[in-house]
């Protein structure tokens, strides 16, 4: 199975493709952001972000795309901005016809640090050790999705797993 994972943002979002299941490893696909500039106006940034997912799904076709739910801060326009390039993404997936998934960070953060509050660094460390990779994912935006990803893996392969028992 073929996961992409992402977590918004409207200056960085990461993308992570991650490759598992059958008891085989996970094996990192590509992983990458899609940058916008400050001074665009916002829907020119969402514009990019669309397309650059969308693109993402065309090349790769992933079996499922997960994105990182919004993570509610102090400050109102961040929330709001992120939650327009959430928007993007999850139509982006939709209109390229993937399955979507949903995961909060604190579940995202378990799944591969074992800990719901773990820290960016401890993110990105485990992502690096999950992945095999030589050095730890940049920026921690790409070891989110990477997460996310890795997080729907794991999520998927053990609900596959219980049905195929029954």
């Amino acid at each position: 199975m073929l996961v992409l994972g992402i977590d918004p943002g409207t200056a960085i979002t990461g993308y992570g493709l991650v490759r598992g299941g059958g008891g085989a490893r996970l094996v990192p696909v590509d992983f990458g952001c899609i940058r916008t500039e400050a001074n665009w106006p916002l829907t020119r940034r969402l514009q990019a972000i669309y397309r650059g997912i969308l693109q993402v799904i065309r090349q790769f076709k992933p079996d499922a795309v997960a994105v990182e739910e919004l993570f509610f801060s102090k400050n109102v326009q961040t929330t709001t901005a992120v939650g327009y390039s959430r928007g993007m993404a999850l139509l982006a997936a939709t209109e390229a016809g993937c399955p979507v998934f949903e995961y909060p960070p604190a579940v995202v953060k378990r799944a591969v640090t074992g800990q719901g509050r773990a820290a960016k660094e401890q993110v990105q460390y485990m992502v690096q050790q999950l992945l095999r990779l030589e050095a730890p994912p940049v920026p921690d935006d790409v070891a989110d999705a990477l997460a996310v990803a890795i997080c729907h893996l794991h999520t998927a392969l053990t609900a596959q797993a219980l049905t195929s028992k029954d």
